[in-house]
């Protein structure tokens, strides 16, 4: 695993929180556009499995880097 600071769009993650998606892997999509008076930066992450299809918004502390042959 590696942090976010070297996340890049098609990265797989693990993420971390919040709750209701803690543990799943997803795709990081991109930046997404930062709204007047954000200070973080917020990352677009697809989590796709057979049961749900969800987008979330992230910040870096929400998810971590993983090796994608651990889940290819």
């Amino acid at each position: 695993m590696h942090t976010s600071e070297h996340i890049q769009a098609g990265d797989k993650v693990l993420i971390l929180r919040p709750a209701y998606v803690v543990g799943k892997v997803g795709v990081v999509c991109g930046w997404e556009a930062p709204k007047q008076n954000q200070s973080n930066k917020r990352w677009l992450v697809q989590i796709t499995s057979e049961e749900e299809n969800i987008l979330v918004s992230l910040v870096a502390n929400d998810f971590l880097g993983i090796n994608p042959e651990l889940y290819s």
